[in-house]
């Protein structure tokens, strides 16, 4: 017997159906997909102020942790926390990072303090994890960028294969929500590492400055595309949030780095509170709704 679902006055078959829910045949969500609970933020100029300040203190949080106390900054470490180090700050960070999203999924509907924490939780393993990778673990920053932008490929295509869609409006259901969250680690940590590489002398050697800009002008090229073209609206939500991630990370670098590196050499401890008071802010201050259209 052929199954219906029923929304807003009329019916649909279940093969018009993702196992995420309905979808058109774009592949965003229908007008009955409302049955669905959304709890990912509409995209707005403030949802991507939010996302930079988290990033930027994702860095700046996960190096208090890695750096100060368990590596290369660290005064008279043992030899064990240079090798270390960051493997451990990423297993912490990976036990927030798992607690959030399990709140984030069992959450009824869209709550702009769950979500923002879940992102945070994401830079800061993110941040641990391309360190490990990229230093301790050998892979270098060109190589680890390529090896991490093909996870993130990977989890995208792995997504759209089992749903039928990664439009952010389709992620109301727990499987959309995961495929969600493990593309967006992949992003943050791939951001870190993309970052590190055109920054650092062991990359390109571009300097924070300079990478904050060319990552911030590639971010505006996406405005005009997004404006002036019919480009796919998903695949540049996607591109402009892996970007905001070494964007955020060369800005974090710049203010918490030595000086004789190019930074300001500011405390990481302080300049994370004062990023965590701007997001608190920023959430107060600017309400924000469930997302509902294709970005």
């Amino acid at each position: 017997m052929s199954r219906k679902i029923r929304g807003k006055g009329n019916t649909m078959d279940i093969d018009q159906v993702s196992e995420d829910g309905p979808i058109s045949e774009s592949g965003g969500p229908t007008p009955e997909m409302q049955t669905f609970v959304s709890k990912v933020p509409e995209v707005t100029l403030v949802f991507w102020i939010i996302k930079i300040v988290c990033t930027t203190l994702g860095e700046i949080g996960a190096d208090a942790l890695t750096m100060s106390y368990f590596g290369e900054t660290t005064a008279d470490v043992d030899p064990f926390w240079k090798t270390y180090g960051y493997l451990v700050g990423a297993a912490i960070f990976f036990g927030v990072f798992i607690i959030s999203v399990g709140v984030q999924i069992s959450a009824k509907h869209f709550h702009p303090f769950i979500y923002w924490t879940t992102i945070v939780a994401t830079t800061l393993l993110g941040t641990a994890l391309a360190d490990y990778f990229t230093r301790s673990g050998g892979a270098g920053y060109f190589w680890g960028s390529v090896i991490l932008f093909a996870c993130v490929a990977a989890s995208l295509v792995l997504w759209k294969a089992v749903t039928g869609t990664i439009d952010i409006a389709s992620v109301r259901t727990a499987r959309s929500e995961i495929f969600y969250w493990v593309t967006i680690m992949f992003s943050q940590t791939l951001g870190t590492a993309l970052g590190d590489y055109v920054a650092s002398d062991d990359g390109l050697g571009l300097g924070y400055l300079a990478s904050a800009a060319i990552f911030g002008g590639a971010m505006l090229v996406l405005v005009l595309i997004y404006y002036f073209t019919s480009s796919s609206r998903t695949i540049l939500f996607w591109i402009a949030f892996i970007l905001t991630r070494p964007l955020g990370a060369v800005v974090g670098d710049f203010l918490d780095k030595p000086h004789e590196d190019g930074g300001l050499e500011l405390s990481r401890h302080a300049a994370t509170a004062i990023l965590l008071v701007l997001i608190i802010a920023a959430i107060l201050v600017f309400p924000q709704k469930p997302a509902e259209e294709s970005h």
